[in-house]
């Protein structure tokens, strides 16, 4: 049987520089672990089970997720240390969670009182033991209780409650990981983590366990490592990488496109594509970039299209394959239901997504 080419796949389609993808994996395990550090990166950046495996083969010590059905995903392909990030207030998502806490080892977080309570009672009901890291606000307001006396309240509520562990804390700061400016994005993020840091050494000075630090984006992977109390690293978008890290000087490799059709051309310097606003993110105050093609533009032109644009020559011909690189990968690959693993021209593997 002839072998599946890039060039024949159906359009649009996420297609994966494998090399690429794999010096990015090995890169960030290799920077944790000179660190002295742990990664546990953020699986809602790829929602696929042969990512999260080879990042775990690689070194990772679990991945983190952000939704109840991710963890499902991740804990049904026996996949160790899963982490929620998200904090919950419904006693069903809760009792999901707590059923996998015996044999799965997952760990959850809180942000409020009322989460504890809600917590030991579903264990309790279970017959569970669960183990919880209290979410930090770092400034974002987000999620997180405040730091300093409400965090250590929450923590000590955690420690008492008799079917919950309390295991750490985590720190993660959003605005920190998008900062044009690196000297100022390393400012911002170093700052943000002092009073979760304070914290963390007023919970031990109290006798609380923190065996966990948990956070860190790909933003900020190179500045938070620099702080001796974190213990691991979240990120995730560094596996695939995108035009918002790119252009703020994060220097991973462009490994996931989107590959597009031009399906008609009948102007001057101007071609239309298949990929449009169910292809690509949109929440990027700038469009798609076209990947290998200078003096070509991309510009957004419905659900379903797109426009290459060029002033200095002609776009792609009919009928012909263009790779866009997303503005924000994680959003990109949720429109998307398989990955096209490819070497070269060659697609070796087709990793489902989950939806």
């Amino acid at each position: 049987m002839p072998a599946l080419r890039k060039q024949d796949l159906p359009t649009p389609a996420l297609v994966l520089d494998a090399e690429m993808f794999e010096r990015n994996l090995e890169r960030m395990q290799q920077h944790a672990a000179a660190s002295g550090k742990r990664l546990r990166p953020h699986a809602k950046a790829h929602k696929c089970v042969e990512v999260a495996r080879l990042q775990v083969a690689v070194g990772a010590c679990g991945v983190c997720v952000a939704t109840v059905d991710e963890m499902s995903w991740m804990v049904g392909a026996k996949l160790p240390g899963v982490l929620l990030t998200s904090p919950l207030a419904s006693a069903e998502k809760m009792a999901r969670v707590a059923a996998w806490s015996q044999e799965h080892g997952v760990m959850a977080v809180a942000d409020h009182p009322v989460q504890v309570s809600m917590w030991q009672a579903v264990a309790v009901t279970l017959g569970a033991r669960l183990d919880l890291l209290v979410d930090l606000d770092v400034g974002d307001h987000r999620t997180g209780i405040a730091c300093g006396e409400p965090a250590l309240a929450l923590a000590r509520a955690i420690a008492a409650a008799p079917n919950l562990r309390l295991r750490g804390v985590q720190a993660y700061s959003v605005s920190g990981s998008h900062m044009e400016d690196p000297e100022a994005r390393r400012i911002h993020s170093l700052n943000a983590l002092r009073p979760a840091m304070e914290t963390v050494q007023a919970m031990r000075a109290d006798g609380l366990p923190v065996e966990i630090v948990s956070g860190a984006s790909t933003g900020t992977w190179e500045i938070d490592t620099e702080v001796p109390e974190l213990t691991e690293l979240q990120a995730g978008s560094y596996i695939f990488h995108d035009l918002a890290y790119s252009r703020i000087g994060v220097s991973f490799e462009p490994a996931l496109r989107v590959l597009a059709t031009v399906i008609s051309a009948n102007h001057d310097g101007r071609a239309t594509v298949d990929a449009g606003f169910k292809a690509l993110s949109t929440d990027r105050p700038f469009p798609p970039e076209p990947y290998g093609l200078p003096g070509v533009r991309f510009q957004f032109a419905g659900d379903e299209f797109g426009f290459l644009l060029s002033e200095e020559g002609s776009p792609p011909r009919l009928g012909g394959k263009v790779e866009l690189l997303p503005p924000h990968i994680d959003p990109t690959v949720n429109l998307h239901s398989r990955i096209h693993v490819c070497y070269g021209d060659i697609v070796e593997e087709i990793w489902p997504l989950k939806q």
